[in-house]
Parts: structure tokens; sequence; C-alpha cells
């Protein structure tokens, strides 16, 4: 990503798509404004991560990432992987142990690894994600505890930050913690989770995120990216 310039991502969950007319919206109206696809989820039981990222991969040039929440998660059709450290907790799995399982995997596969600081917010519920890392959330009100935290995470070499309320969260992450975050550390924020309209972007990029990711809000509404792109300017994606 260009320096300043603000991104939005799209996390596909392989359990939701059942065939490839399930990511036509991919190359549809609106998708020219997403800037990269995530792809992953806290418990895939169903989705086949090979196949989903070859659909992907026939419908759009766009970096795929993966977005894992378990080393069976892997697959050399994507472009990069977030190792995401679980550091809003207290999880050693979660911190340490599920990457030392899947280290050897990752350079076989010849992914470009991302070390990312994941942060768990409480966001008004208790999502997937709380309960498969085992971890408490950081409460929502609490901006000061995330920006220690991802300053400790930088401190231990975490390229970037990634702050998550959790798929279907009633609430995103606050602008101030998302602020507090931005001003504790040099590296790319990365905010997702309970952002239903473009506004809830547009507000996210304002704050200092500098890559805002939706998910839930395009399954519910396949028009989001067509309002989105509409709304969208390129002086409201500069830092």
């Amino acid at each position: 990503m260009a320096e300043g310039r603000k991104g939005l991502a799209v996390l596909v969950d392989p359990d939701r798509i059942k065939d490839s007319a399930d990511l036509d919206w991919v190359s549809g109206p609106g998708f020219e404004a997403v800037h990269t696809v995530l792809l992953g989820g806290s418990l895939v039981t169903e989705g086949s991560m090979d196949v989903v990222a070859s659909w992907i991969r026939e419908r759009t040039d766009a970096p795929i990432v993966l977005f894992p929440g378990s080393p069976n998660q892997l697959t050399a059709e994507a472009d990069a992987l977030l190792f995401l450290s679980v550091i809003s907790g207290r999880n050693p799995d979660a911190l340490i142990g599920k990457h030392v399982e899947a280290a050897t995997r990752v350079r076989e596969l010849g992914l470009d690894a991302v070390g990312c600081g994941y942060m768990l917010v409480d966001g008004g519920k208790t999502t997937t994600a709380h309960y498969m890392s085992g971890t408490l959330p950081i409460p929502g009100d609490k901006p000061d505890i995330a920006a220690a935290t991802a300053l400790a995470g930088h401190y231990l070499g975490q390229q970037c930050m990634y702050l998550d309320t959790g798929s279907g969260a009633p609430q995103p992450v606050s602008a101030e913690m998302i602020a507090a975050v931005r001003a504790a550390v040099p590296c790319p924020v990365i905010v997702g989770g309970g952002m239903t309209t473009p506004d809830d972007v547009m507000d996210a990029w304002a704050a200092g995120a500098d890559l805002a990711v939706v998910g839930s809000a395009i399954e519910r509404d396949p028009q989001f990216l067509q309002a989105f792109a509409a709304q969208d300017t390129p002086a409201e994606r500069r830092g």
C-alpha cells in the first residue's frame, strides 16, 4: 500500500462459499475499491481454502492474504499470510503455540508471512474469534490498554497491528481506540469487525486505520461495495 493511502479489505469465510457463483460479487460493481482479499476464519469446518482461493483468483488481481484461525487454513493459492499472534490475550497457543505447528508448512508453501499483532476488542457480544482463541477481549472503552498492547507488540517485532471486534459484532472498534493505537505505533494498523456501512469504514480511516476490513456486511448486502465505491473519493483515502 502506498504511503498515506487508505485501503479497504474484504474478508471471505470459506464456510460461507458453497460454489463459485457465491463469489460473483468479487468481479461485480464496486469491487474496484477493494485493496486486499482476506481469506479465512476463526472456525473453518467445510469450506476448501484451495478451491475458494482459486475461485477468487479467477475473478480479481487483488492480493489474496490468508487470515487463518488455525494451522490447517493454509494454501499455496494465496499471496501472503497474516501470521496472527493474539497479543491481547494470555493463551500461549494463540500467542506462539499454533505458529510453531504452522511455520514449516508456511515455508514449504512459499507464503510471504507478515507478523501481525492481533488484538481482540469487545464489540458488544462474544464472537467466534473470542471463543476460539480462548481469550478475553480488550474492553471497548479502554484505549489506553489497546495502545500499550500495540506498543508491546511493536517492540516484540510485529509488522502490523490488527484491531478486531470479530465477525458480526454489534459495534466496531471505537475511533478513540483506533486513534490511540495509531499514535502508539509506527506500523500499519488494520481494523475489522462491526463495520456495516460505508460511513463506518470512513470513520475508521479518519481515526487512523490504514486498512479497514469488511466481511459480514457484504454477506448481508451484496450492494455494499457498489454503495461504498459511489461514496469513496481519492481525498478520503489520504492519511
